[in-house]
């Protein structure tokens, strides 16, 4: 999907011009709100808490899980072996959220599995 290879190309500079864009948002918010708002984004991408890790590891695998739903004549070339691995490390601090990343790798791989046969019957 474009989404994904968008994601890939993301430089630092993206990152630092989101980062700014977004903090100049929650800026613009109610004085209460908006240090609610920022204290829970530092949180978010420190990743030091187990929600934060758990809500970075849950973005990666939706992503998959999304991958999983759509057709595959919609995935570029690097999205079958991206499926594979995308969110792995993001799911290690927890033998659960390892074990529900298994299960989704095995959805991506039997469908990666079935493009494969129906290839190999119109050949």
């Amino acid at each position: 999907m474009v989404l994904a290879c968008l994601l890939l190309d993301k430089t630092q500079n993206d990152e630092s011009l989101e980062d700014s864009l977004f903090r100049k948002w929650i800026d613009s918010l109610p004085e209460g709100l908006s240090e609610s708002i920022m204290s829970l984004y530092e949180e978010m991408s420190e990743l030091k808490t187990k929600e934060a890790k758990l809500y970075k590891a849950l973005d990666k695998i939706k992503a998959v899980i999304q991958h999983n739903e759509s057709p595959i004549e919609t995935w570029s070339e690097n999205e079958y072996q991206l499926n594979k691995t995308y969110g792995v490390d993001e799911v290690k601090f927890s033998e659960w959220m390892k074990s529900l990343r298994q299960e989704i790798l095995k959805e991506t791989l039997v469908k990666i599995e079935e493009q494969e046969n129906t290839v190999r019957k119109c050949v």
